[in-house]
C-alpha cells in the first residue's frame, strides 16, 4: 500500500516533529526545506515562496514516482485548495491519501519567526473538511 500524508497546521504546530515519527524510511518534504541553504541556515524569501511550493511538489511527485511507500508533505495546508495538486497526484500514481491536521497543544514555537498577525490570518483562514 502506496501512502501520502498531509500534515497541516500553522507554524509551530509541530508537522517537522510528527513528520520525523514516521521515520526514516518516509520520504518527507515541506515548502520550508528549500529555504535552507548550503550551509543548513534557513533563509526565508517571501519573493520565491511559490517557487518553494513547486519545488515540495516536484519532489513529493519524484518520490510517489520511484514508489516510495509513504511519502509525507508538511506545509500549512489552510485551505482545501492548497491540498488539491497533492491529490491529483496520489489518484495519478496510486497513492491512499491521509490529511492530518496538527495542534499546538504542546506549547510548541513557531521557529520560523511567522509574524502574530500572520498567525492569526492563518488561524482564521484553516479550513476542515469533514
Amino acid at each position: 500500500m502506496r501512502n501520502l500524508i498531509l500534515l497541516r497546521g500553522i507554524p509551530g504546530s509541530g508537522k517537522s516533529t510528527v513528520a520525523k515519527l514516521f521515520g526514516p524510511d518516509a520520504c518527507h518534504y515541506e515548502a520550508d526545506m528549500f529555504f535552507i541553504d548550503h550551509r543548513n541556515v534557513y533563509q526565508f524569501d517571501t519573493s520565491k515562496l511559490k517557487d518553494a511550493h513547486n519545488w515540495c511538489r516536484h519532489k513529493t511527485m519524484d518520490a510517489m514516482k520511484a514508489g516510495h511507500p509513504v511519502v509525507i508533505v508538511s506545509n500549512t495546508f489552510t485551505q482545501e485548495w492548497e491540498m488539491k495538486a497533492y491529490y491529483l497526484l496520489a489518484e495519478e500514481l496510486g497513492y491512499k491519501v491521509f490529511s492530518l491536521v496538527v495542534e499546538n497543544r504542546h506549547g510548541g514555537i513557531n521557529i520560523h519567526g511567522v509574524p502574530e498577525d500572520k498567525l492569526k490570518s492563518m488561524r482564521d483562514r484553516f479550513e476542515i473538511k469533514l
